[in-house]
């Protein structure tokens, strides 16, 4: 891994005497072959006027093959496949359609107003699952409450799924099993004759009124840059052939909430927040782009459109870093080829979404989850903002990737999985570097990640403590 490969080596020391002739090797960064795969989510026309049912519509359409097909594979090639207005009574068959999850805690405009009905408002929660909501399928025409072996706080709306099982008398089906269309097929990743790392950050929260993690990202800056440690830490860094940052590159303290409120006379001629952590971004993204590809995406806190699929930053806003190729403006979703590698992610707005719609807690397993529903946003547009496309889907995963991650996590996970056809896929969630001063470093030639932690002096630390790098 990455470590072993920036071990010093003897005589590398930085407490070894400097040579006074003979010149330190010079240590060559190879460029990736890099293709970019994000067009789907690139807006060609932008129009609001659209309902969002045709999402669901689409949705269903697409995946109902997929599923029919690993329902025959799962139930025999003999299961007969029903639709809702087909259903017959206590006849075993099996249904596609899409989860409706009725949840009585779930956020609504109409409880938010309730203060002028003299009603109390709804307190505020982290999660709004409870024993009252109800699982319902429902396809094109009508839809029916499920019971029976289904996890219904597991499911989220949106998804979706096929289930087995039959109808009973009062008029809901029992479920006695389900699946889901799993992981989609893989292309098969070139063999690699080095190690080559792509580096994953996220949550850099420039802006911010705590200014502590500003050393551990000016270290994570050099490090990348060859600008930190002795020749083996810089032999390190030269195998670091692409960086990219998962969005929340500007805190959201940046975001003045009341600027919309307030009177124009009081706004006049004042900055706004993020005009100087734009500044800082367009420096640091300077001297990255200098050195090595970078490819930024935007976030929830971002100066963009919130509604997915989140557009590139405009490169106006980075007159410094912007004139250098290297720099790449992507969208969120993210999806490119990086030496045969396909990296798909988001910036973890839709992780975040489903850990408050579901029981899951963990970043990873919702990750995980989302990969075997074949879809990166089935809670959009239900209670994740999305644009109201009309004839496809573009959450839908057509093909596997070989790097699956979330931006933003609070934790570094990761894990390999394979799939019954041969894929393997490393998902990796990436922590919020402005709390946990860590990277990750995925090696494009075995598929391994390991956490790269930068921690420095602390306001908030009474003892002393020492500044360490560690991977």
């Amino acid at each position: 891994m990455f470590s072993d490969l920036s071990a010093q080596k003897e005589g590398s020391s930085l407490l070894c005497r400097p040579a006074s002739e003979v010149q330190g090797p010079v240590f060559e960064r190879m460029p990736p072959t890099y293709s970019p795969c994000s067009e789907r989510y690139t807006f060609k026309e932008r129009s609001f006027s659209r309902q969002y049912a045709h999402i669901y519509a689409a949705r269903l359409m697409q995946m109902r093959p997929l599923l029919s097909e690993r329902a025959q594979q799962k139930w025999g090639s003999d299961v007969l496949i029903r639709k809702l207005c087909d259903l017959q009574t206590a006849e075993q068959c099996c249904i596609v359609g899409t989860f409706f999850k009725r949840m009585d805690l779930q956020p609504s405009i109409l409880k938010e107003i309730s203060e002028e009905h003299n009603l109390l408002p709804q307190p505020a929660r982290a999660k709004f699952i409870s024993e009252t909501d109800e699982l319902i399928l429902e396809d094109e025409l009508q839809r029916i409450k499920l019971e029976g072996k289904i996890d219904r706080d597991k499911c989220v709306t949106g998804s979706i799924i096929a289930i087995y099982g039959a109808e009973r008398n009062d008029g809901k089906f029992t479920v006695e099993d389900f699946c889901t269309a799993d992981l989609p097929l893989q292309t098969a990743r070139p063999a690699l004759s080095s190690d080559r790392f792509v580096l994953l950050a996220s949550g850099l929260g420039l802006g911010s009124i705590h200014a502590d993690s500003m050393l551990g990202l000016q270290l994570l800056v050099d490090m990348v840059t060859g600008q930190l440690g002795d020749q083996g830490e810089q032999s390190g860094a030269a195998t670091i052939s692409r960086v990219l940052l998962a969005g929340n590159l500007l805190s959201p303290s940046t975001q003045d909430k009341d600027a919309s409120t307030k009177a124009k006379y009081l706004t006049k001629k004042t900055q706004a927040g993020s005009v100087e952590a734009i500044r800082l971004l367009d420096e640091l993204l300077l001297q990255l782009a200098a050195s090595v590809s970078v490819d930024v995406m935007p976030g929830q806190y971002d100066p963009t459109n919130y509604t997915l699929p989140q557009q590139p930053l405009h490169r106006c806003m980075f007159p410094l870093s912007s004139v250098y190729p290297t720099l790449q403006l992507v969208s969120n979703p993210y999806q490119a080829n990086v030496d045969g590698v396909r990296f798909l992610g988001t910036s973890g707005q839709n992780v975040s979404d489903i850990q408050r719609y579901s029981s899951m807690d963990s970043h990873l397993e919702i990750l995980e989850e989302t990969l075997r529903l074949r879809h990166l946003a089935p809670t959009a547009p239900d209670t994740l903002g999305c644009y109201p496309f009309y004839q496809k889907d573009p959450f839908i995963l057509e093909e596997c990737p070989h790097v699956y991650f979330s931006g933003n996590a609070p934790t570094f996970e990761s894990k390999l999985i394979k799939g019954a056809d041969g894929q393997e896929v490393l998902l990796v969630t990436v922590p919020e570097f402005s709390s946990t001063q860590t990277a990750c470093l995925v090696n494009l030639r075995t598929l391994e990640c390991e956490p790269v932690r930068f921690s420095a002096f602390s306001a908030d630390d009474d003892e002393e403590s020492e500044m360490n790098i560690s991977h």
